[in-house]
């Protein structure tokens, strides 16, 4: 699911339930992370970390602990970058090589509605105003939540290229619906796919010399899940899409 959602530099592995949790062995620096955690806390942080372990060998890395840093960022290997994310029963890593991308953030969330008054919390008038444009596409969709998702994946991406915090009215977000519904690979049966563009409202990270005002992502609702991603690649060959000079 999450591996559709980025590009082929991209190795995302990704786990259903909480299985690889159950038999998997932690560094002893992850285990002193877990001093005090109960025991959901614990089988998120382990699922996730196999995944990332496995996301390594696939790589190419040599698998290692991977840390909590900063504001919980996770800590990858030199020459490493990714993103993971976790939810009830569903657990993801993305890594790629730094030569390949500046930085990515994945999020996956329960195709639920968000708590009362959570919307207005996360949502800027204008992000409002197409939500109810959305709504009227495709009303099966809990499109708050969507875009909640991708303000999560737009921090994730956002924070390892600044160490600053991104508040969610600091980026306006604009989601699109693919016109034609993709097809689950396991059920057969069609799924919402989209995109979405995250306007920054404060000054960009720079990448190789050039600010960034803007990054892209996509996302896909399928089996009772909200997964985005938001990759941002390296800009030597010149500004793109959202970047300014």
């Amino acid at each position: 699911m999450m591996e559709e959602l980025l590009p082929e530099s991209v190795v995302a592995v990704e786990s259903h339930g909480d299985d690889a949790a159950e038999d998997a062995i932690l560094y002893p620096e992850e285990l002193a992370v877990l001093t005090r955690a109960v025991g959901k806390r614990r089988r998120e942080f382990t699922t996730v970390r196999v995944c990332a372990r496995r996301a390594m060998e696939k790589l190419g890395v040599v698998p290692g602990p991977v840390l909590p840093g900063e504001r919980g960022a996770p800590q990858w290997p030199t020459g490493v970058i990714g993103s993971m994310t976790h939810c009830e029963g569903y657990g993801a890593a993305a890594l790629a090589r730094a030569t390949d991308l500046a930085s990515l953030g994945i999020d996956a969330e329960p195709h639920l509605a968000l708590p009362d008054d959570v919307l207005d919390a996360v949502a800027l008038p204008s992000e409002s105003g197409r939500q109810d444009r959305l709504r009227a596409r495709a009303p099966g969709v809990h499109w708050d939540r969507l875009l909640f998702s991708a303000k999560e994946s737009v921090y994730k991406a956002w924070f390892p290229l600044t160490g600053k915090w991104l508040d969610f009215s600091e980026a306006d977000i604009d989601i699109s619906l693919d016109p034609t519904p993709a097809t689950d690979s396991l059920s057969g049966s069609p799924r919402l796919t989209g995109g979405f563009h995250a306007r920054l409202l404060v000054p960009g990270p720079v990448v190789d010399g050039v600010r960034v005002q803007a990054f892209d992502g996509r996302w896909t609702v399928q089996r009772g899940l909200v997964a985005t991603a938001v990759t941002v690649p390296n800009t030597r060959s010149g500004p793109g899409p959202g970047s300014d000079d």
